[in-house]
């Protein structure tokens, strides 16, 4: 069935262009939002509790524009699948690749860190024709086999190497002088068996992975923000920000803090584009847990 679905439906869409793909994505908008409503009580109630000073009104314009962007990212990634190198470069373009090159120039691995704003996978096939880094993107396993194997060979068809979190620790270890740009999508929600930083984000108390900063601390790998924006539908730009070239010069939790707060910022200026459906604060704290 997953055979069917993908080279029946899902290949041969992808092959159609962006203009006729975003007529099918304003068609299940409408289905998504007004229809079945995908997720709409996560997503209300994230909003509520993010902007707490907002009026209903004003929760309701951005749930409407976050479903119409989620649906664009999930035709955009329908033609993923068959989206050429220069078209891919072309919609996500890096504005400033010299600063990820400098670390390279001197056989300096790097983590890149971001969240789930904007089209990230499109960042995953774009980002290593246009940087001087081996790019390392860490994934967790899609428990379907076949689409497992096809959406990793798509991800990787243009040079970012694909490694299974739950090998991260062997990766960096066998790999740690290979001058690679590893990227660490870390605004999801930790389950309890994870060592996390309680911080505030979004006005909540919220736990976040401590596997950035510890692997930039042990390798002592400097640590880069990296800001995806949305310039017009299907167009994004790839921006990137120091945050540390001395991780181990800083104090506990301070990186963990710093690339939520930056994440934020972004979210705050442009609520609709992050993942509000992901139900980011299901782990609680714990009385003993001190927020950073």
């Amino acid at each position: 069935m997953s055979q069917l679905l993908y080279y029946l439906i899902i290949k041969p869409l992808s092959y159609l262009p962006h203009s006729v793909l975003y007529r099918i994505s304003d068609v299940i908008y409408v289905l998504m939002y007004y229809g079945f409503g995908y997720r709409k009580k996560v997503v209300f109630q994230n909003l509520r509790n993010s902007f707490p000073d907002k009026s209903e009104q004003e929760i309701k314009h951005i749930a409407r524009k976050f479903y119409r962007h989620l649906n664009d990212l999930i035709i955009e990634g329908v033609k993923n699948f068959s989206i050429s190198e220069k078209s891919a470069c072309k919609r996500m373009k890096v504005l400033n690749p010299e600063l990820l090159n400098a670390f390279a120039d001197k056989n300096q691995s790097v983590i890149l860190v971001g969240g789930h704003y904007n089209n990230w996978e499109l960042l995953a096939i774009a980002l290593d024709s246009q940087v001087k880094h081996q790019t390392v993107g860490l994934f967790t396993k899609l428990t379907n086999a076949f689409f497992n194997k096809v959406v990793l060979s798509s991800r990787s068809k243009y040079g970012i190497q694909m490694i299974p979190t739950k090998q991260a620790s062997r990766f960096f270890t066998e790999d740690s002088s290979n001058n690679t740009a590893t990227l660490f999508g870390a605004d999801q929600s930790p389950t309890y068996s994870k060592n996390v930083i309680w911080t505030t984000f979004l006005n909540q108390e919220t736990a976040v992975a401590f596997g950035t900063e510890r692997y930039a601390k042990q390798y002592d790998y400097p640590v880069i923000y990296g800001k995806i924006e949305k310039v017009k539908r299907g167009h994004y730009t790839f921006e990137m920000e120091v945050i540390t070239d001395q991780p181990n010069s800083l104090d506990y939790g301070a990186i963990s803090i710093e690339h939520t707060q930056r994440l934020e910022k972004q979210i705050l200026r442009e609520p609709a584009y992050w993942l509000w459906t992901h139900k980011r604060w299901k782990r609680k704290r714990k009385p003993e847990e001190e927020v950073l």
